[in-house]
């Protein structure tokens, strides 16, 4: 077993953009398969830029505010309490078009 808070966590920064700070809950070794399950937290405006994974799955679930995902050049709406999978190969952009923060739990597993 291990538990973790996130309040008990320090900040780290997104390695896609340092800007964006994230709070890593369980990292690759902690359970079979997972790469990270982590919450970041993006001000109005701040953009994860597009990039692929070549062996891992991605999967964001907004736990507040509104954010857009675009996969491949498609763009998503993500609203809170919407989750979603990203494949491996896909190219992805994590983007925060509102007024607040975006607050995102995501995690990504192995292939």
């Amino acid at each position: 077993m291990k538990r973790v808070a996130l309040a008990e966590l320090a900040l780290e920064r997104v390695v896609h953009n340092p800007e964006i700070a994230k709070r890593v809950l369980l990292r690759a070794g902690d359970v079979p398969h997972l790469v990270q399950l982590a919450q970041a937290r993006l001000a109005p405006g701040q953009i994860a830029p597009g990039h692929a994974h070549a062996d891992m799955w991605e999967i964001f679930f907004a736990q507040e505010g509104e954010g857009a995902l675009a996969v491949d050049g498609a763009v998503h709406a993500l609203p809170a309490g919407a989750c979603i999978a990203v494949a491996p190969g896909e190219v992805h952009e994590l983007r925060n078009p509102g007024a607040r923060e975006l607050v995102v739990l995501y995690l990504g597993i192995k292939a």
